[in-house]
């Protein structure tokens, strides 16, 4: 018999020291759950790139045009990490309730070209994601985002994580190393993951994520709907942090089945007693239709891009205009 623990969202945000946020505000509820016997997963994880060629392999011009980019791009990351110019930006995800509070903000890698160009993840992160590249990239953020948190004391952060480096030994002493920093490091700490990621080894995450929320880090499950989770982990994940993938946000004002799904996979959120966050917010018509629906969080363009020098001095959002 496996216990896990879910915390409970506050109703009185407001009084809660920002240190605490909403996940150790007034409870802890504990739930049990049986391990049952589960698949590898193997056969669900979700590709995001064509593939190439079964047969032809490299011989095929769409596999080598893909295997050309993806050294191209790995050479770049490469130069960028031994040159230090790896960065994180950070977007603030507010109160649904109150937009003009920030409940945490999440830092999101970026590469710094030599003439000083930003380029976002999406331009490299497909490419180094299954290699050894990838596992250096997530101990860099996560080395940056712990210097903040021991930096700003009552700040909270969430930093994205690939499953792969649960088992990556150098990723693990960066985590044990920044935890062991400071008494409120973990209670401040959000890991996201993204869904398929997750599905990757489903088995490991479950026992990493148990053993990481006894230390008090927060888990958010990243892109929710986007990929291929298998309904059979889904009570065993005890994600704290159900994050909707954007595809389901835009317009959802207009789209009735962008509403209908968002309400699903808000129902889901709230039977496992999971905090909700709308990405990719950028119309104030979304807001107000997911503020509605009961979405616990938003988070996107329509309250701040994100910024390679962000304001941590408040938990206030600064808008512009």
């Amino acid at each position: 018999m496996r216990i896990g623990h879910r915390r409970l969202r506050s109703c009185a945000f407001e009084s809660i020291p920002p240190v605490y946020f909403v996940f150790t505000a007034e409870a802890t509820v504990w739930r049990s759950g049986r391990r049952s016997a589960r698949d590898s997963g193997a056969d669900i994880v979700e590709q995001k790139r064509p593939k190439m060629d079964a047969v032809a392999g490299l011989a095929s011009p769409l596999g080598a045009a893909i295997s050309e980019i993806d050294r191209t791009t790995m050479a770049m990351v490469r130069e960028a990490i031994d040159a230090r110019r790896i960065r994180l930006a950070w977007q603030p995800v507010v109160l649904a309730r109150d937009p003009n509070r920030v409940a945490f903000h999440e830092g999101l890698i970026r590469v710094l070209e030599p003439s000083g160009r930003v380029i976002p993840a999406r331009d490299f992160i497909d490419a180094v994601e299954s290699r050894e590249i990838g596992r250096e990239i997530d101990c860099l953020a996560l080395e940056m985002g712990i210097a903040q948190l021991r930096q700003h004391a009552g700040l909270r952060l969430s930093i994205n994580m690939s499953a792969r480096s649960i088992g990556y030994p150098r990723w693990r002493k960066v985590l044990a190393r920044g935890l062991a920093s400071g008494p409120t490091i973990g209670e401040r700490l959000i890991l996201e993951i993204t869904e398929s990621s997750a599905m990757l080894v489903p088995e490991l995450v479950i026992a990493f994520m148990e053993e990481m929320q006894r230390a008090g880090v927060a888990f958010a499950l990243d892109d929710f709907g986007s990929g291929y989770t298998a309904i059979r982990y889904f009570k065993d994940f005890f994600f704290d942090i159900l994050k909707i993938d954007g595809q389901f946000i835009r317009d959802i004002h207009r789209d009735p089945d962008n509403a209908a799904l968002t309400a699903a996979l808000l129902s889901i959120g709230k039977h496992f007693g999971m905090f909700t966050v709308a990405e990719a917010v950028e119309r104030p018509e979304e807001a107000a239709l997911l503020q509605k629906m009961g979405v616990d969080c938003l988070q996107g363009y329509l309250f701040g891009a994100a910024t390679l020098k962000p304001d941590f001095s408040t938990d206030v959002l600064q808008k512009v205009g």
